[in-house]
């Protein structure tokens, strides 16, 4: 797995594959996209990681975000064109209070430019052709919201919040509760999971290095799944389990586990119950004979 720093102005797609190319990886994909328009904290995974990226598509997201009060756009952020204006009348304190109103579980309305689908087409296909669609209310989780800065039209604002949050949403419904209007004026992930931005690479830096320096920076295969209890499996329940067999389970083990081998070696994702361990989502171990 590789922490990437992704630039503003590619997509999340367009980066992977540059990633991709560096590495001279065959397989690879990406743990949460994040709009051209935004930078920021892209795990990608490669090889037999991309199995668990799952893992932290679910995970939870930090973000900073500068919203701008008083100008709405047709795409809730600054690349779409100006929809409507009003006056801002609230002051810092004013917003404090209505920052911790959103704070905790709420049901969001997606906006009309996400890539979710209706009937098989993504939301802004439609948007684009001018077509109205129903958008679900969708349940989140705001964990925190921050201000750090604050103008007399713009703000930046530090988000923790739960998959699936759309920030241009949250920046819009904010300003409406405020009652003016507002827009997503920028946007950078901080923070996926445990992982955070300190610790990634640009495309930049890493096209800088020779080809085995790039490798450097690589995480484990199990790295997606750090946040998830371990367990160390004997080898005949691992050969078992490797098999697609189920196995004994340890005293005490429950739900699903990242597992490893007697030697160490990281072996997927198992789970137990009633004292049986079943596998989950394992690595690839056609060449090994070893287990």
């Amino acid at each position: 797995m590789l922490l990437l720093d992704k630039p503003r102005g590619l997509s999340s797609n367009t980066a992977l594959q540059h990633a991709r190319r560096l590495l001279n990886a065959a397989k690879a994909g990406h743990t949460g996209t994040l709009d051209p328009m935004a930078s920021g904290l892209l795990p990608l995974c490669f090889g037999e990681a991309t199995k668990f990226a799952q893992a932290l598509l679910d995970a939870r997201k930090e973000y900073v975000a500068g919203i701008r009060f008083g100008t709405s756009t047709t795409t809730g952020d600054a690349e779409g064109e100006v929809l409507a204006e009003a006056p801002v009348t609230f002051d810092r304190d004013a917003l404090q209070l209505a920052l911790q109103r959103f704070i905790g579980v709420s049901r969001q309305v997606p906006p009309r430019h996400a890539a979710l689908k209706h009937q098989g087409r993504r939301y802004y296909e439609y948007a684009r052709e001018g077509i109205e669609i129903p958008r679900p209310a969708r349940d989140i989780v705001i964990d925190g919201l921050e201000l750090m800065e604050f103008g007399a039209s713009d703000a930046v604002v530090r988000i923790r919040c739960s998959k699936g949050t759309y920030v241009r949403a949250l920046a819009e419904d904010l300003a409406r509760s405020l009652g003016t209007v507002g827009h997503l004026a920028a946007l950078r992930r901080t923070a996926t999971g445990p992982f955070r931005i300190e610790h990634a690479i640009t495309l930049d830096a890493l096209q800088a290095r020779d080809a085995g320096a790039r490798l450097t920076p690589l995480l484990p295969i199990d790295a997606p799944l750090c946040e998830m209890s371990r367990i160390v499996i004997d080898g005949e329940a691992a050969r078992a389990l490797m098999e697609g067999r189920s196995a004994s389970s340890p005293a005490g083990a429950a739900g699903r586990l990242r597992a490893y081998g007697p030697l160490g070696r990281f072996m997927g994702i198992v789970e137990a119950a009633a004292g049986v361990l079943r596998p989950v989502r394992l690595v690839d171990t056609a060449a090994r004979d070893d287990w």
